[in-house]
Order: C-alpha cells, then structure tokens, then sequence
C-alpha cells in the first residue's frame, strides 16, 4: 500500500484519475467559483478536513513566504494537513478573491481548470494559483495550490502612484552622489556583485525604502558579460530574460548577445539611480553578537572604508566566479597555453594554431564555434554525455507557453511557473524534452554517428533538470553541433586524459593529441572559496549546502534562510532573479520592520 510519505510523483492524466475523455464545455469561471467558495468558508472557520475534503489525496501545496517564510512543497493530504495545522491559526488567512480561471488542456490527456486568486494575512498581500482536476462523477477537485507573498502591508513598493510626485530643482544630482558614497549613513544592506542578481535585489530593496550598496570588483557594471568571450550570447529568448521594473524594450534581439546586455545593466542600474561602488572589493564581513556586519571594502582609488551593515547578500553566482581547472598531471611540462574560458575573448586570438578544449556543454561549444568562423584547428574533447538541444525547436516547446510573444504579461508567466511544484514540472518537461528530440532527431543521429554522446537530463527532464541540480552541462544549440557533425570541429571522447606533455596531452588508452592551446571550459568551482576568504572559515561553516533539490523539490538555501542570520544568497539565471529577486527583499524588509525574527528555525517555517 503506498504510504503518504511515498506517494508517486505522477501527472493527473485522465486515466489515472479514472476520467474516460476530457470534460467538454466546461465553465471555468463557474467551477473555479464553486471550488474557491469552499475553500475560502473552510479556511474562515478553521475546518482542515473540510479544506481538505476539496483536494485529491495525492496533491501538492506550495508555499513562497506567504503561510511561512520558507519556501515549502507539501505532497498528499497527510503532509498538507500538518502543513495547515501550523500555519492557518497563526497567520489568519482572509479576504480570498478569485481573480480569473480558464480550461487548459496541455496535452490529449491532461485536463484542468486554473484559477488565479489573491488573499490578505495579517503582514501581508499574497497571490495564488490553483489547478482543478476533473473527478469521474463529473465534479472537479484540487491537484495543485500556490501561496505566494507579494507585498508586506504598511510597505508598499515605491513605485506607480506610490513613487515621489515632487519636482526636485537642481538638487538632483548632489543628491545622487551623496546617496551614493553613503555619507549620511551606513547602508542597512550591501550586496556582494553587480551582476543580474545583484542588481535585480538591490532595485527591490530600493523600493522598499531599504538603502542598498552593492560593490562590484570590476570597473563598470556588466563586465562580468563584456569580458567574456565575444561569441558569448543568451541563448533564453527575451521574454524570459526581462529585469524587474524596467523590462526590453520591444525591439531587442531574441537572444541577447552578451555585449549588449553588459550595456543595459550599465544602464537598468543609472536608471534605477542603485548605489553601486565599481572596482571595489569586499576582503572581509564579520558578524557580530547582534546578527550585524562589520564589513570591509577596498575601493578602486586605494582607500577603504569598513561599513556597518545589517545584510550582507552574495550575488556572486554560483561559483563564486572561481574558474575549475580539473588537476591534471603534468601541467608544468606543458610548453603551450592553458587558459580557462573565462579569460578567453576572441578566436581571432589563436588563429594558425591548434586549440584543444575540454569541456563539451555551452561555453565550449560557443569558443569551439567561434574557433571555426576564423579558420582555427579545433578539438573538442567531451568527458561526459551531454544534453543537447537546438534552440529552435525547444525553447517554444520548454518557454513558450507562458514566456512567448504574446502569451501572458511576465509577472503572470513566473507566478503561473512557480504554481506547478519543480517535480510536477519536471513531469511536464519530460514530455517536452521527448518531443523535442524527436523534432531534433536527425541531427542527434547525426551526432551520434560521429560518436558524440548525448542524454536527455535527469530521469528524461532536459536542461532545467541539469540547472536545478548542477547549474549546467548542456548546449542549446544554435549551430555549433552541425559543425561536429561535419567535422569542422574535431571530436575526441575514446578515453580520458592521463597527463599533460610538452605539447598537448597523453589519455589513459596511450593516445596522444598536440596542441597550441588548451582551453578549459569545466565551469566554476564552489563559491565556498570566496565565502572563507571573506567570511572566515567558521562562519562559512555554518552555511547550509546551496543548490540542487531537497527532499520537497525546492532548491536548497538561494533567495531565503542560509543558516547564518542575516547572510543571503542571491543567484540564478535571469528569469530566477527577476523573480525571486523580491522574495529576498520582502524577507530582508520584514526583518528590518521587526516583523520576522533573524534567526531561528521555527520562524522560518510556522511564523
């Protein structure tokens, strides 16, 4: 008998539930009503077996801040029912208001009503979204649940009719530069990095009236992208990409090159008028008895300055922009160039030698590509299968249904991505993941017929599977894999390399392979590097493990509690950070409004 703590993680499709064919004509609207009216009189008067007489046995309930202040996934009534014992006497949930519902068929044999609602507790505004799925009586009942905070009351976002309304005459500018150089006061808030993260968390604590300082070590903001190497460009399209408050503009390219977006951030944060100190770095934060910060920032001009903060968030990605170079023996022998790619900038750089590049997922495959448009020798060497898909053919089969031309306005698009449970969407991707090889097959079969390994990411669930779980190791192609196939990038996977030589390396087979250059394109080491040297060692041990699924399906530790108080990490890819980027600062606000505790497991999850 399967236990509800072991209960499949299956989609509803209409014969497991029993149904024989999709409900016709339903009445959204109508349905949708009938259920949320239920719900909101359950909830009013406390009856959880009521509430919980309104879902199937096996649904989900998650919750981003709004019922805790955790991000929670609750699979089967057993675990929802504790889940609102805890949370429903102390956080009074009232004011329920269906916004909108619609039938949407996403596949032959899923059905289900989704109905957008919003609600009030007693510290905040919150939205939500729920999916009904059909019964064989012909009634409909609840499969998925989401609560979401959206705004602490008392402290709305400056924004819209809450922005300054009063000319300033002359003032302007003198002003900036004070905000700026923090004259007046230490910030309440200084973020490490002035990447996407960085920038996306800083405009949401501005408005939220928190003063905000985000120190960036290179020497204008978006040189994390301008220095790359040229052929680097987005490969998510546009709508998936917007920043908060000020999204693209209409015009802009599909898929951004990473030049260009190095210049909008320059720009989003002069806009925005963000406080951000360039070719400055923080070398030391100490905490003290209170939960505050004491830290240390050496500026670009020789001076330093040790600033008394509440919060101190890293954006500085996952890695910690610390390159990995596998250890290989030998590398002292080796009489060429060894780089990482991050120190890579142009193929035109290499042209009449010979580059070997280890690595075989999206920044080799670029450089390799690169390589070839100027008529470099190039080799990729490929250590593990990688998944490979064109751009073409999957971003409108993973994106495009909700962050597409035309579809449903951003803000919408994440909150609907967000209501579907990460195991639940996986589910989901695993058909799309299927459908898109096989739009791709003939040139997978081509690949393959060249020896390139492919797979199709974690249990079948492609490239947001990888992200979630190792923050890459795939290639969206845009073009690169039909150059493997014609050979004009050279492939090499038959064995792993042993040593380096003085002119290239030797593999475990007794091969041997020659070249100018060696191109590390392996990714990022753990950001555990530059948190100890900053932090020290005993407080980075206190940090809980970041990234990949805990045991609800939830991403360990980015956007909320760490495990040290007051220390945030804010990371992801841009979609990730445009949205979570506000779960951080209302986090960061209700703390400073006094009305989240700091520190303490329990507030973290019944508060």
């Amino acid at each position: 008998m399967t236990t509800p703590e072991s209960l499949p993680i299956a989609l509803p499709t209409l014969d497991r539930l029993g149904v024989s064919v999709a409900p016709a004509d339903v009445d959204a609207q109508k349905a949708a009503s009938f259920w949320f009216d239920a719900l909101s009189k359950n909830i009013a008067s406390n009856d959880i077996d009521g509430i919980l007489s309104l879902f199937s046995p096996d649904a989900w309930w998650r919750d981003m801040l709004a019922l805790t202040w955790a991000f929670r996934t609750l699979h089967g009534t057993s675990k929802i029912r504790k889940f609102l014992e805890d949370t429903l006497p102390a956080k009074k949930p009232t004011a329920f208001k269906l916004v909108d519902a619609k039938y949407e068929t996403p596949y032959p044999d899923l059905a289900w009503i989704l109905g957008q609602y919003t609600f009030e507790t007693e510290h905040g505004t919150n939205s939500g979204f729920f999916r009904l799925i059909p019964t064989p009586d012909g009634q409909w009942t609840g499969f998925t649940i989401y609560t979401n905070l959206e705004e602490l009351k008392g402290f709305p976002e400056k924004i819209g009719a809450n922005r300054n309304h009063l000319p300033n005459h002359g003032k302007w500018l003198a002003q900036r530069e004070r905000e700026k150089e923090f004259v007046d006061q230490d910030p309440a808030v200084l973020i490490v990095g002035g990447g996407q993260s960085g920038l996306d968390v800083a405009a949401r604590l501005k408005h939220l009236d928190v003063p905000t300082l985000v120190v960036e070590k290179n020497e204008r903001i978006g040189d994390q992208w301008r220095h790359r190497y040229q052929a680097l460009c987005l490969h998510d399209p546009v709508w998936f990409d917007h920043l908060p408050y000020l999204p693209f503009p209409p015009s802009w390219p599909v898929y951004t090159p990473a030049q260009k977006l190095a210049g909008w951030l320059e720009y989003y944060a002069e806009a925005l008028e963000l406080n951000v100190w360039t070719k400055s770095t923080v070398t030391k934060a100490v905490q003290d008895a209170n939960n505050e910060w004491d830290v240390t920032v050496e500026r670009g001009d020789g001076s330093s300055r040790v600033l008394h903060v509440k919060h101190v968030v890293f954006a500085i990605g996952l890695g910690g922009n610390n390159p990995y170079i596998p250890d290989i023996p030998g590398k002292e022998e080796y009489e060429g160039q060894a780089l990482h790619s991050i120190f890579h900038n142009s193929g035109k750089d290499h042209i009449g030698k010979k580059v070997f590049i280890v690595g075989s997922a999206t920044s080799a495959h670029d450089i390799a590509s690169d390589y070839v448009e100027h008529g470099v020798d190039v080799t990729i060497y490929q250590r593990d299968s990688t998944y490979i898909m064109t751009t073409k053919e999957g971003m409108p089969r993973m994106l495009g249904h909700l962050w597409w031309e035309g579809t449903v306005p951003t803000e919408i698009a994440d909150r609907i991505d967000a209501s579907m449970p990460t195991l639940l969407t996986e589910e989901l991707d695993k058909r799309r993941v299927a459908e898109t090889a096989e739009a791709d097959k003939e040139l997978l079969e081509g690949l393959h017929k060249v020896g390139f390994r492919t797979h199709l990411g974690p249990g079948g669930a492609g490239y947001t599977a990888m992200g979630r779980r190792r923050g890459g190791g795939y290639y969206l192609d845009v073009g690169a894999s039909q150059l493997v196939i014609d050979g004009k990038i050279k492939l090499k996977n038959d064995s792993r390399i042993k040593r380096f030589t003085k002119t290239g390396f030797e593999f475990e087979d007794g091969s041997t392979v020659d070249a100018d250059v060696v191109l590390f394109a392996t990714g990022f080491d753990s950001p555990k590097i530059t948190l100890e040297r900053i932090l020290g060692k005993e407080t980075t041990a206190q940090i809980k493990p970041v990234w990949g699924l805990d045991e609800e399906g939830e991403l360990r530790t980015a956007w909320r509690d760490t495990g040290v108080p007051n220390f945030w990490f804010m990371m992801g890819n841009l979609m990730w950070c445009r949205f979570h980027s506000k779960h951080v600062a209302l986090q960061i606000k209700a703390i400073e409004e006094g009305i989240l505790k700091s520190s303490g497991p329990e507030h973290r999850y019944y508060a």
